[in-house]
């Protein structure tokens, strides 16, 4: 994973066997990671601020469920 940029906590890097996907960047943060499509810059998939916080709504209220199934999928 090449790291192209640092600039404080953030890191920029690619992936190695993302070669066929459009140009983009990954941002290693503190916080996790996000991926920018570079043509036209926009956040990946092209979730917009207002999708994410319903989505972030939605895996507060479903959390215990995702949990559970993440666990009982991973250590069956």
């Amino acid at each position: 994973m090449p790291t192209v940029l640092r600039i404080g906590t953030y890191r920029f890097h690619f992936y190695s066997d993302e070669g066929t996907e459009p140009p983009h960047i990954h941002i290693a943060t503190p916080e996790g990671e996000c991926k920018f499509w570079l043509e036209p810059v926009r956040l990946a998939k092209g979730i917009t601020p207002l999708v994410l916080r319903i989505i972030e709504k939605l895996v507060y209220q479903h959390q215990e469920l995702f949990q559970e199934k993440f666990h009982e999928y991973h250590h069956h």
